[in-house]
Parts: C-alpha cells; sequence; structure tokens
C-alpha cells in the first residue's frame, strides 16, 4: 500500500532523528559552511537517511536539502525540504535542543511535514488537516495554548528588517516583560511548542520561503490552528517577511504592538 505523504514525512524524519541521536556525544568533524556556520557528520549522515527514505518512496519528487542543495527534476510540482539537524551549534555543543525537519511542497504550499526530537522521542507531524504529536507509536491531536507565557525570540542572524525590527529588542520592552517570559532556543523545536501549548509564541526575522528550516515547524503550526504571520501582521512570505506565531489572537496582537512599539521610526 502506498504511504501517504504525511506519514512519510513522519518515517524520514524518524530516521534522520535516529542518526542523530546515535551520533550524540561522539567525535565529530566539521565542515564550514560560511562564517559561524558548519555542518558535522551528523548533519551529513542524517541528511543521506532520510534521502533515502524520500526517493525509495517518491524517486520523481525533488529534493531541497540543507547539506545536499537541490537535486531531482526541476520541473518537479513536489519539492521535499529537509533540514537534517535543526541545532548544529546546540549539538556540536552537546546540547539535546535540536530537531529533524522534513516538509512537502507542492503547488497548495506545505503540504505534509514533519519535525522530530531525536532526544526525546516526539514527531510533531502535519498531513496538511491535523496536527498531531506521535511518541512511542501513539498521535495525540496538538492543542494551542498561551498559558506558558513563555516566548521564543530567535536572536541568530541575517536581520533582513534592521533598523526597523530587531528581535533582540524585543526583550528589553516593558511591555514584554510585564506580560511574557522570553526563552532563546534557536531551533524550530520551539516552534512546534507553540503548536503543542509549551510556548505562547515564537517571532524570528527572515525570509522564510521555501526555508529548510522553518518550513515543517510553520506547517504543523498551521494545521494546529495557531495564528500565523509575519512580523507585522502581514500573510506570511510577503512584505517585510519574518515570522510570528501565536497560540492566540490575543498573544499575537499583543506581539504585533510591542513589535511596533520597539521599531524606530523611517530614517
Amino acid at each position: 500500500m502506498l504511504i501517504t505523504d504525511g506519514e512519510l514525512a513522519l518515517t524520514a524524519a524518524q530516521a534522520g532523528a535516529a542518526v542523530v541521536h546515535a551520533r550524540y556525544g561522539a567525535p565529530l568533524t566539521r565542515f564550514e559552511k560560511s562564517a559561524g556556520d558548519f555542518a558535522t557528520t551528523a548533519d551529513i549522515e542524517a541528511e543521506k537517511a532520510i534521502l533515502d527514505v524520500l526517493r525509495t518512496a517518491r524517486p520523481d519528487d525533488a529534493v531541497t536539502g540543507e547539506e545536499s542543495g537541490r537535486t531531482g527534476s526541476g520541473d518537479a510540482e513536489r519539492m521535499w525540504l529537509v533540514d537534517p539537524l535543526c541545532g548544529t551549534l546546540n549539538y556540536a555543543a552537546r546540547n539535546m535542543l535540536v530537531a529533524v525537519n522534513v516538509a512537502l511542497r507542492t503547488s497548495s504550499g506545505i503540504t505534509a511535514a514533519a519535525c522530530a526530537d531525536p532526544f526525546s522521542g516526539e514527531i510533531f507531524w502535519t498531513d496538511g488537516e491535523h496536527a498531531r504529536v506521535r511518541c512511542d507509536g501513539t498521535d495525540q491531536e496538538l492543542t494551542p495554548s498561551p498559558d506558558s507565557r513563555l516566548v521564543d525570540v530567535n536572536l541568530d542572524p541575517p536581520f533582513p528588517n534592521e533598523p526597523r525590527f530587531r528581535a533582540v529588542r524585543l526583550l528589553a520592552e516593558p511591555g514584554f516583560a510585564e506580560r511574557f517570559r522570553p526563552r532563546v532556543v534557536s531551533t524550530t523545536l520551539a516552534l512546534v511548542w507553540v503548536a503543542a501549548g509549551r510556548r505562547a509564541a515564537y517571532v524570528t526575522d527572515g525570509r522564510l520561503r521555501d526555508n529548510v528550516h522553518f518550513a515543517a515547524g510553520i506547517a504543523v503550526c498551521r494545521a494546529a490552528g495557531c495564528v500565523v504571520t509575519g512580523i507585522h501582521g502581514q500573510p506570511l512570505h510577503t512584505g517585510a517577511g519574518g515570522l510570528v506565531v501565536a497560540a492566540d489572537a490575543e498573544t499575537h496582537a499583543t506581539l504585533l504592538n510591542l513589535i511596533a512599539d520597539q521599531s524606530p521610526p523611517d530614517r
């Protein structure tokens, strides 16, 4: 029987997560990519495991991998976006806050996605309609909630919207401290934690269309019913770009007001 795209995304992410888990704590060769950015043998091997799953099940689909780039037909209507180890810096420093991301983009948008936590064994996934977390073979529906008041703010570059917007300035806003408690994880686990009710919101700058780091997490959040927009409340991937994901409309509106307040006037 043909495996569904949702189950395939989950299976592929699980294959990559198994490699990341097995490699943890072992000596890692680093491969420099750009200033301050690098891959490790775990990134390379996890991506290979993911691509093996995808190519076996969907040989005609194209793939864009964080480490291997784009492969497959340039005319393919189906593109898998693969981030084999989101949080490489954490991982290399023997910190377990990492994720493995797999998403499928079609002409309809992201229609299937999975974000796996190699160390908890949880896989947050969507078939494009429902958002679930699988652990020990059992699925549970994801339910966003603002109750934690925890908001993750991604402080990693690039910062395409400075000086009008810089995520780090949110942390100094009195209104932010009065309402929320900041967390800085810098991995897409923080994004799916909003869908799971473990975070109230997530904020980042950047141009995120077809971004292998964010595509899976955004898809899971949308399917879970989170409020998902650009940094100024505009439709995602338009205008200034960026991302604000919130568990509910009130949290989302509060963050948009704080973002507007911390932006300096045009010069």
